[in-house]
């Protein structure tokens, strides 16, 4: 009763992950998982104790400090320099759609992607709509952009975060196996976006009738941008020392928050707190549901997913019904000792897959969010017609590129 009480309470939070809310009500995935933990206390199935022991603190505090870096750059308008660039130099849409691929790409690699799309989205609308075009198309390659560029480092995505601490992998090592697919990814957005958006990029849907939202502006601050990029370039040098990645980017954090102009709780609101907390809660479900001993079970009868034939379709369709993040988290914590090939595919082939549909990562609703706020609507199957072909056109690649280089056959 027990094993069955607690595989009840995991179906259901997994189910709620794919359903996106939980109907009637204003609760989203974070709000699912938070009431999955809460019920299994509730019930007696676990104890603070028990839960407690299934959460690792070295993938939050990686993430957290990570989004503190990313948060000085937030504060000291960095993201308002980037998108002006690209505006001023742009003087036809394909250029500003090919700016928009590689810069919020090469961001998105280097910093939490979550907080790259919060923070061009916005400006990117604003920006395309000054110049009388759609901002639809630039909004899809943001989101393919952030998929594809987060896929060549160990901290691009939260994702990929997770499985560099599961497996403790190198951060270089991974860059020298993802970076040519995340480049073919990228090349894919833009090729992709291109063609279908090309005779209706230059068509912006009519504001008549309605105000655009006035898009706040951080006020640059060249020092703490220098600062910021100081501070990026310790991280990835500290990468190379025997210092665990965590202790890393909290000490680097510690020294940002640490700051004359921006405010420690500046700073700290700029932290997605509801990403965290949906860690914290996935943790601990699904956590257990592994100490049940089930999951074990399952697959010692169906097989590990170590080959690529199966856990690329299995990557792509889990990332695209609970999401990527929800889906790693599952998948490692029921499967014992992932060999390091496998890992690396997995953090590749999630990445790339959760540009497929909208709901496919965390980035996707956060641009889409933040696009029907000022008006934008983007629709899921706007986005899936040229979701869909990119990343399947990636992923291709990927899979192509895993099995020719003997990384996981």
């Amino acid at each position: 009763m027990h094993t069955a009480i607690i595989a009840v309470v995991c179906l259901a939070v997994y189910v709620g992950m794919a359903a996106g809310r939980v109907p009637w009500l204003q609760v989203d995935r974070t709000g699912i998982a938070l009431l999955g933990v809460i019920v299994l206390l509730a019930s007696g199935q676990a104890t603070l104790d028990d839960l407690g022991a299934n959460i690792d603190m070295t993938t939050i505090a990686m993430l957290f400090g990570l989004m503190i870096i990313s948060a000085q750059f937030v504060a000291s308008g960095f993201f308002e320099i980037c998108c002006d660039w690209m505006l001023e130099r742009a003087e036809r849409p394909a250029l500003l759609l090919a700016l928009t691929v590689a810069v919020c790409g090469a961001l998105s690699a280097l910093l939490a992607n979550d907080i790259v799309v919060y923070a061009m989205a916005p400006l990117l609308i604003a920006g395309a709509q000054g110049r009388g075009l759609d901002p639809r198309p630039f909004l899809i390659a943001l989101v393919g952009a952030s998929n594809a560029g987060s896929a060549a480092t160990l901290i691009g995505n939260p994702q990929n975060i997770l499985i560099g601490q599961a497996g403790n992998l190198n951060f270089y090592s991974f860059l020298a196996v993802c970076l040519v697919p995340a480049l073919v990814g990228l090349a894919s957005v833009y090729g992709v976006v291109w063609y279908l958006w090309r005779e209706r990029i230059e068509t912006a849907p009519s504001l008549e009738g309605r105000e655009v939202a006035e898009v706040p502006r951080h006020e640059h601050d060249r020092n703490q941008t220098i600062k910021g990029l100081i501070a990026l370039g310790l991280l990835l040098a500290l990468f190379m020392t025997p210092l665990p990645r965590e202790i890393g980017a909290l000490v680097i954090a510690a020294v940002l928050l640490s700051n004359r102009k921006f405010t420690s709780r500046a700073m700290i609101a700029a932290v997605d707190w509801p990403l965290l907390l949906l860690f914290v809660c996935l943790f601990a479900v699904t956590g257990a549901l592994s100490d049940t001993g089930l999951p074990w079970s399952v697959l010692n009868t169906l097989g590990t997913p170590d080959r690529l034939l199966v856990l690329t379709p299995l990557t792509l369709l889990m990332s695209n019904i609970i999401g990527n993040v929800p889906w790693v988290i599952f998948l490692l914590q029921i499967w014992p000792s992932p060999p390091v090939g496998a890992l690396y595919a997995l953090a590749l082939l999630s990445s790339l897959s959760g540009g497929l549909l909208l709901w496919g990562s965390v980035a996707n609703l956060i641009v889409a969010e933040r696009a029907e706020a000022m008006g934008v609507k983007l629709s899921h199957a706007e986005y899936a017609r040229a979701g869909v072909p990119f990343t399947l056109l990636s992923l291709l690649f990927a899979v192509i590129w895993l099995a020719s280089t003997g990384i996981l056959s």
